[in-house]
């Protein structure tokens, strides 16, 4: 309200209907509200609104509903006395928790033994084959013996043969200290091209050029020439080490390279082990064969000797075998080629005549009828009588439902002609 207009406010109206105003503010509240209408109006609403609330009364309370407070509070104390936590477990014989948790643990303490176990095994073996190492290379000759006992090349021994025994009780002597030669490294080198020419028959030339210019040669070959599409070469060569360079820049001239691979592979360790072993093998051969010269043992003794003799000539071919073909990835290097036509579709390329072709097409049209005339008739010969009993056990009844649909349509058509 806005104050010069209506001096009185709302809550002094509410103070006047309440009787809690002085006489004096009673008489100038009580003028204003005669004069003014609108305050007049709000202290109608106001008046209104009191006697509402003082006729307003609460209901009474139920009966029943002290019983019902203390019957619900007397079964949720129960019920909390009477429920267990989740968290307690009984320790009782038939509890499935405690055998699940005890079956869990004792197959962890098995996982954990076991692995301790092999761990243990793991290391000790290696710690004894260090030690065994150290051996080896303390005493070389010994250790030669005991590689060629390990690549089972351990002689027997046969009787009536002291010079064995005595040679095997007798120390080895100390060799003499010297400095190990310094070896060259061997590098197996490997290249690998792939190369798009425009002329596949004068690259093909060009290769077989340079090939025989470095002394080089095709380990395996392959030539692709299909029909209508891009011909393609791809071969394994094999060139002489110190020429690799050399040869791969001719190659590269070729035409326009798009993949180029190269890579070495040192071999020194592996050529020098196996030298080592062959070295073993040859002496344990020779040895074998001095005990067979002197034919002093029983039969099966100097079959048995035989026997270890073709054993070892065996290994010993074998790994010179492994030493030729090692020392040939050392000599030759390798270089993977692939030759890619960069193929130019032609005008006619179309190879077979116009005739040919529409002959070709007419015989696969009547091949193609007669399979499907075939396959018809290969299908009523065989799902024939089973589409036959089908027919008959379903056709009946649809053909008897049929007519009486046909008669009672008859029938309600004439009632209504009658009618009509």
């Amino acid at each position: 309200m806005n104050a010069a207009t209506h001096p009185v406010v709302p809550e002094e109206v509410m103070a006047l209907l309440d009787g809690e105003l002085s006489s004096a503010e009673a008489q100038a509240v009580s003028a204003h509200l005669d004069e003014c209408t609108e305050c007049a109006d709000l202290a109608g609403q106001l008046r209104g609104a009191s006697q509402s609330l003082s006729a307003w009364t609460v209901p009474p309370v139920p009966a029943n509903l002290d019983a019902a407070v203390n019957e619900h509070t007397a079964k949720t104390a129960w019920k909390r006395k009477s429920a267990k936590p989740e968290t307690q477990m009984r320790f009782s014989f038939w509890n499935w928790r405690l055998w699940a948790i005890g079956g869990v643990g004792a197959a962890a303490a098995v996982l954990i033994l076991l692995v301790a176990g092999l761990s243990i095994s793991y290391y000790s073996g290696r710690a004894n084959r260090a030690q065994y190492e150290d051996r080896m290379a303390a005493t070389p000759q010994d250790s030669q013996a005991a590689r060629a006992d390990s690549n089972g090349g351990a002689v027997p021994a046969v009787a009536g043969n002291p010079d064995s025994s005595a040679e095997n009780s007798q120390p080895a002597p100390a060799p003499a200290p010297a400095s190990a030669p310094t070896v060259a490294p061997m590098i197996a080198r490997t290249a690998a091209l792939t190369i798009v020419v425009k002329d596949f028959a004068a690259s093909r030339a060009d290769l077989d050029a340079i090939l025989a210019r470095h002394h080089g040669y095709a380990a395996q070959l392959t030539v692709n020439t299909p029909e209508n599409d891009s011909r393609s070469f791809q071969a394994s060569l094999r060139v002489p080490a110190p020429e690799l360079s050399a040869a791969l820049s001719e190659l590269r001239a070729l035409g326009r390279v798009e993949v180029e691979t190269q890579s070495g592979e040192e071999v020194t360790q592996q050529h020098a082990d196996l030298v080592a072993r062959l070295e073993n093998s040859r002496e344990t051969e020779q040895r074998l064969r001095d005990l067979l010269a002197q034919r002093t043992g029983k039969i099966d003794e100097v079959l048995q000797v035989e026997e270890e003799i073709d054993r070892v000539r065996g290994q010993i071919e074998g790994m010179e075998a492994d030493q030729k073909a090692l020392e040939h990835r050392v000599d030759f290097a390798t270089i993977d080629l692939q030759l890619n036509e960069e193929y130019k579709e032609k005008l006619n390329s179309q190879t077979t005549s116009v005739s040919t072709s529409m002959r070709n097409s007419f015989v696969a049209g009547l091949r193609h009828a007669s399979g499907a005339l075939l396959g018809i008739v290969l299908f009523l010969e065989e799902f024939g009588p089973v589409l036959l009993i089908w027919a008959v056990i379903l056709g009946l009844p649809a053909i008897l439902v049929w007519r009486r649909y046909r008669k009672a349509h008859a029938s309600v058509v004439a009632g209504r002609s009658i009618r009509g």
